[in-house]
């Protein structure tokens, strides 16, 4: 029986990689004096992958890579100009509207009557409690987990922390590598509920979905009819 029903925040519940895409493109047209935007963009994406373990995820992290990014391309001689717009990019994306997902607030409103509901993210924890408190959903849910990495040890703690067996908790994401793969291979549940955009970093190997017993949903609003048929 389900007893917890997680789910992922950014590109689940709300809108998110646009977002980043969008400010992307504003870098490259920024940078555009000193380099093709497809090595400006190459380039940020080796960055961000680089980065990841020194600043981990969400908007203040992309900034900083965008912001070394500049002074690696430009051999150091990007602007102070230029660096004080890629700052302004970043202080916008933290404040952008939170703009929920078709069918967000009547699956959450509706699985919330009947089970416990918690929020596993990845990211800014002052980023990331802003966009829930914004998104009018915070009373819908019973706790909040901000992780800097979704593995099969960080959901495992999760589990074990609540008194909980894998099999009682059920995971939901758009993404495969960080919502899907990790819980069902402890023994979870797991939905996976694919969003128009992904990130690169955050696709995963096809040899690894053989191994994993996983349900595929073409949006939110079907999630509670699933739960409610699940054992």
């Amino acid at each position: 029986m389900i007893r917890l029903v997680a789910l992922d925040a950014d590109d689940t519940l709300w809108h998110n990689e646009p977002l980043f895409t969008d400010t992307q493109a504003r870098f490259s047209a920024l940078l555009s004096r000193h380099t093709d935007p497809e090595v400006i963009e190459q380039r940020l994406s080796e960055t961000e992958i680089r980065n990841l373990q020194h600043y981990g995820y969400g908007v203040k992290a992309f900034t900083l890579s965008m912001v070394e990014t500049a002074i690696e391309l430009t051999g150091g001689k990007v602007t102070g100009e230029e660096v004080a717009e890629i700052v302004r990019m970043g202080r916008e994306m933290l404040h952008a509207p939170v703009d929920l997902l078709d069918g967000v607030g009547e699956a959450v409103r509706e699985l919330s009557e009947s089970h416990d509901l918690m929020i596993v993210t990845k990211g800014d924890l002052l980023d990331q409690e802003t966009k829930l408190a914004r998104s009018g959903l915070g009373d819908f849910f019973t706790d909040v987990s901000v992780v800097s990495r979704k593995d099969r040890a960080t959901y495992e703690g999760l589990v074990a922390g609540r008194g909980l067996d894998p099999a009682e908790f059920l995971m939901v994401g758009n993404s495969l590598r960080s919502d899907v793969v990790p819980v069902a291979e402890m023994g979870g549940h797991a939905v996976h509920i694919p969003y128009t955009e992904t990130w690169a970093h955050e696709k995963v190997d096809a040899a690894r979905l053989t191994s994993v017993r996983y349900h595929t949903l073409p949006r939110i609003h079907d999630l509670p009819e699933l739960v409610r048929g699940l054992p």
